[in-house]
């Protein structure tokens, strides 16, 4: 779970790193690279004047399965 303090703790230079690091997809685990996609994901929920440049990574779009 994501704290609002963790949310707090982020600027421009740690959210850039953030996405880099999802953009390069180089995680050890896909759980690794969930954790980070889970972070970006409230953070552009809840600080999202962080996320703009980034909002391609982040799958907003609803879809239907039918």
């Amino acid at each position: 779970m994501v704290t609002p303090e963790q949310l707090e703790a982020f600027d421009d230079a740690t959210t850039a790193e953030l996405a880099r690091r999802l953009e390069d997809d180089d995680y050890r685990t896909p759980f690794d690279s969930l954790k980070d996609w889970h972070l970006l994901r409230a953070l552009a929920i809840h600080r999202p004047e962080l996320t703009l440049p980034y909002h391609h990574l982040v799958d907003q779009e609803p879809f239907d399965e039918d």
